[in-house]
This record gives structure tokens, sequence and C-alpha cells, in this order.
């Protein structure tokens, strides 16, 4: 399968995550075609004997080591993150993981205090990534944060389905962006 064996190549190569679209636009086939050749890939290397694993989070993906690895491959390299995160920022970086993506005025609602400098931090350790959309900008946490967790996505952090969709914490956020769209 020659698209397959390009996919692979253009994952190993690329030392960073690429985006559905972009893959699917350079491999001239649908999206639809390309996860169906992205889970060919996650069924031959996710598996534990394998030193690589397909990540996947946020519509991108990327070759990476097993996280099993993680451990013994941090320690030979000694982990390019040094110091360690305060409990704010890995309260706000938790939020963000399940939540993402999300608004720094909707971390700030579930934390009740200004995120911007633990904001700039997690960015700068490359843990959380930003993207502009709709005049707003929204953050999610990036494949290194996926990797350094020894995890293939973020959906395999725990309780991840029922804290990523809290009533509850849906319902705050809703009336607390409905009452700040009235007093403007």
């Amino acid at each position: 399968m020659e698209k397959k064996s390009l996919l692979e190549s253009l994952l190993f190569v690329a030392n960073k995550p690429l985006g559905y679209k972009e893959l699917a636009k350079y491999l001239e086939i649908k999206e639809s075609e390309l996860k169906e050749l992205l889970n060919t890939i996650k069924e031959r290397f996710n598996k534990s004997d394998s030193g690589i694993h397909l990540t996947v989070n946020n519509s991108k993906v990327q070759l990476t080591t097993n996280p099993a690895n993680a451990k013994p491959l941090n320690d030979y390299f000694k982990a390019e993150l040094s110091g360690d995160l305060t409990k704010p920022s890995l309260e706000t970086l938790t939020i963000i993981a399940y939540r993402q993506p999300i608004t720094k005025e909707e971390l700030e609602q579930i934390r009740g205090v200004n995120c911007s400098l633990i904001l700039r931090n997690l960015l700068i350790r490359g843990l959380v990534e930003s993207k502009e959309s709709d005049l707003t900008t929204i953050y999610s946490v990036t494949m290194d944060f996926v990797r350094h967790l020894g995890l293939n996505s973020v959906e395999d952090l725990p309780n991840y389905q029922k804290l990523n969709s809290d009533e509850s914490l849906d319902s705050l956020l809703k009336a607390n962006q409905d009452g700040n769209t009235t007093d403007n």
C-alpha cells in the first residue's frame, strides 16, 4: 500500500505533530481514508512490545516512543523540562487537558483567578499550545504533554469522558458566559 508507506515515512521524518487536513491534502486522499490508514498504522505499532507508537491529539498525529518507555527515556535524556510545576500550574494544566479546547476566560471561571502568567509558563515549557479561533484564543495540551505522561491520547487520562463532559461545569460556564454577554 503506497499511501500507507508514504504516510509512515512522513510521520517518521516530520518529528512534530501533523494535522489530519494537512496529511490528507498532501496524500491526496479524503480524511476518512486517512483515518483508516492511521488506524492500520496504530494497530501495527501500538503494542506493548513495540518501541514506536502512533499518538493522536486534537486531530494531529505523530510517531512517538512507547509510553511504557517514558521513564527510562526521560532518565536517559535527563528530561528537557527542568524544575517542578507549581500546584497552580498543575491545576491549570489538568483543567486544560480535561476540558480542551478551552478559552482563557473559561479557565479563569473554573479556577477563579487570573491565569495569564501560568498560561505563559505552560506555553514556554511546550505543554500547552494556543490557537486563534473566532476572535478568542483557545488552549489545548501539546503532543509533548501527552507523550510526557506516557499516554497515547488525552482520552487515556483517568475519568476523561466523565470530566470532559461534566454537565454541571458546562452549565456553570454557560451561565457565566450568558451573564458576561448581558453585562457588555
